[in-house]
């Protein structure tokens, strides 16, 4: 039990009120969607933060041609980060065991359908920054702004960005000012109704 608070404890810092006036800008209106989450799924900070166990969509498919968003690994555990379509299960991290997840997972290996797609030799660790392009033919990969190398390809159906977690991880969604440039011609994902 007394993990399960650090846990949540962990997962919850930061959300206090800050003495410091902090600047407004406009919210981003997409965020972790409470709606397409794991049953045992704690997303906290204005829809950006998950944490628990299993995994959430995003609240906005990927429409436009070329889609950017990137995941800071806030703590580390099981985790898993890429794309998935609503009939995948959000209740079994990391992700990628079924034919509608392609997921980039703690270990270094892509994983998709129960299979092993590729494998990185440097994972991502503790602190470090995933970037996440996708152009309806190629799912690709950044660690702290540098690629993989290991494009993902065959993605099918409408998808939307997934973040998964499991032993302790917490994961936070960033989906505009990025830390790192995106890739020419990619940007920031737009709700639908914006691509018009």
């Amino acid at each position: 039990m007394s993990v399960v608070f650090c846990c949540l404890k962990n997962c919850f810092d930061g959300i206090g009120l800050s003495q410091n006036s902090i600047p407004r800008r406009e919210v981003n209106p997409i965020v972790l969607d409470t709606g397409h989450m794991g049953h045992e799924v704690v997303i906290v900070k204005n829809g950006q933060r998950i944490c628990g166990s299993g995994g959430a969509l995003a609240s906005a498919p990927l429409v436009q041609s070329k889609a950017y968003f990137e995941v800071k690994i806030q703590q580390s555990g099981v985790w898993g980060v890429g794309l998935a379509t609503r009939n995948t299960d959000l209740n079994r991290s990391p992700g990628g065991h079924d034919a509608e997840s392609w997921v980039l997972c703690w270990d270094g290996v892509f994983r998709h359908n129960n299979t092993e797609l590729h494998k990185i030799q440097d994972s991502a660790q503790e602190g470090d920054i995933l970037g996440v392009s996708y152009d309806h033919i190629e799912l690709n990969f950044y660690i702290n702004g540098k690629p993989t190398d290991s494009p993902v390809t065959g993605i099918r159906g409408n998808v939307y960005p997934a973040l998964y977690v499991d032993d302790g991880a917490i994961l936070d969604i960033v989906l505009d000012n990025f830390h790192h440039s995106p890739p020419g011609g990619f940007d920031k994902i737009m709700l639908e109704q914006s691509l018009l």
